[in-house]
Parts: structure tokens; sequence; C-alpha cells
């Protein structure tokens, strides 16, 4: 099974999405299951994702409608809950959400927020109950915000994290030293897996080439190894600078070296592993070696 572990939907407003400036008014619209069925189609991917683009739990409803609306193509949501707002009664809407067998985890738009945040004594405490639920968390974060970010892996050892788009570092030239030895010792915890997504957006101006974002595939390969990688699209965002097909291609591309069973897991078993997508149980995935 090929999938795709990270895409988005919407229904577009200017005051819900006012992430999406001007330089991307190409995905000011709606993207619905019915724009993305025929491209995941085309590119042989039988299952899919879907991410949270708003941090509210309108959305969240949403998104778990749609799925329960569109099995065949949506296997798993990353929604978004008010992890720190709550207090104790985050244990009510955690077993509320977690009883909905396609929500497979949680994220916050943490790129967002100040380093501080990751260390808040109130959202680590809410992040912590995520795990007994059958719930991962998904990781979103800038490069600059690494450090911090391993901080807050290690507050939670149980967790079972997904690095987002390798970190969001950003592609003006080689990797920088600096970003592959923090995702080098971040990928030393092997509860976190890492999505392979989001790149061509990160290259200023969207001047992205094979030949330059290589060399990223390669540092996220080494860091993690073809069993904690995975192939996410990042649709319909990456359509600013990529078409869905052309970033699938330039994936199949950078593991067509390796073996059978490596390229089946970063396109899909990985995937199917960490959201537990080959059924609707909570189980949670084994770290590697475990």
């Amino acid at each position: 099974m090929k999938i795709d572990a990270h895409q988005h939907f919407w229904r577009y407003s200017p005051a819900d999405h006012d992430w999406i400036d001007e330089s991307m008014a190409a995905i000011r619209r709606d993207f619905l299951p019915a724009d993305l069925a025929p491209l995941a189609d085309a590119a042989g991917v039988t299952a899919t994702v879907a991410v949270q683009s708003r941090q509210s739990l309108a959305e969240t409803d949403w998104l778990l409608a749609l799925a329960d609306a569109h099995p065949q193509l949506i296997h798993g949501i990353v929604g978004w809950l008010p992890l720190r707002e709550l207090g104790q009664g985050i244990d009510f809407l955690l077993d509320r959400y977690a009883a909905h067998p396609r929500l497979k985890g949680v994220r916050h738009v943490l790129q967002g927020e100040a380093d501080a945040y990751m260390a808040d004594p109130a959202f680590n405490a809410a992040v912590a109950r995520l795990a007994s639920r059958g719930l991962s968390y998904d990781l979103l974060i800038l490069a600059r915000q690494l450090p911090a970010a391993l901080a807050f892996v290690d507050r939670h050892p149980g967790l079972p994290i997904a690095l987002n788009h390798i970190a969001k570092p950003v592609i003006q030239g080689p990797p920088s030293a600096d970003w592959l030895r923090h995702l080098r010792e971040l990928a030393r915890r092997g509860q976190v897996y890492c999505k392979f997504s989001g790149l061509v957006t990160e290259v200023p101006g969207w001047r992205w080439t094979p030949a330059l974002l290589r060399p990223y595939f390669d540092a996220a390969l080494d860091a993690f190894g073809p069993r904690r990688l995975m192939f996410g699209s990042d649709w319909p965002v990456c359509q600013v600078a990529a078409g869905y097909l052309d970033w699938h291609r330039f994936v199949e591309a950078c593991v067509a070296p390796l073996s059978t069973d490596e390229r089946t897991a970063i396109l899909g078993g990985n995937a199917a592993r960490f959201y537990r997508l080959s059924d609707t149980s909570n189980s949670m995935p084994s770290a590697p070696g475990s």
C-alpha cells in the first residue's frame, strides 16, 4: 500500500487561512477529496493521512467527517485539540476524540510559537496523555527550533512523534552543519519518525531542482534510516511550487536505489505502522529494534 503521510483539505476563507499570503494565491481556494483522488490515483497512492491546517476543533470535526465519508482515500486524521487550554478537562476531550478510529494523532503549529511553548507545563501535561489513548504527535517546527524540540521529545519518551517536513530547513544550497547535527541527534530517539515532505516551499522563490533537494533526502535517510522515513506530499501547499505528481516522481527517484523492502517502507509501510493504518485499532508503533 502506497501512503501519502501528509496532506491537507480545506474550505478556504481569508480569515481562517490567513497564513496563505499573496505569494501563495494559487491555493486560495477549496481543496477537497474529489480534487486529490485523481492525483493520488495517478501516483498509485491508495491511502492518505489528512493533517490539520487550522487550530480549530471545528476543523478536526470536519476532517473526521471527511474521513467517514471517504474511507477508501482518507485512512487517518491528524487533528488539532486545545491541549494547553483545558487543564484537567483535557481528559474528557481526549477520550471523546480518541474514540474515533480515524483520529491517529494531534498537531499544534509550534513553528508559530516561541520555543518556550514546548516547555509549557500545561501543554506537556496534555501531550503526556496522548500515548495512553493510542494517539501520536506531529511535530511542526522550523530548523532553528530543533534544540527546543529535542528537549520536548525527551519529556515524552513513550510517545510516537512524527517530525514534519524534516524540520523545514531553509534550502539555499547544501544542508547546513547545524541542521544536520540537530537532525541526527533527534533521530537518535527511536520513537521519532520523519516525514520527507514540504521541501519545495522551503526553497526561496520556490526555484527548486532535484539536484538541490536530493542532499536533504540523503541526510534524512542517513539520520532516520529506511524504517522511520515517510513520504508525504504536503498537498495542496506543494502546488505553489510543484505539482503532486512532480513531487511524487522526485521521491520515487530518491528511493529508486534502495531495496524493494526499503522503498515499500518509505512509500507506505512506515506510515501504516506509525499511524496504525492497517486496521482501526489504536495499538502504538514499536521503536526500531523493539
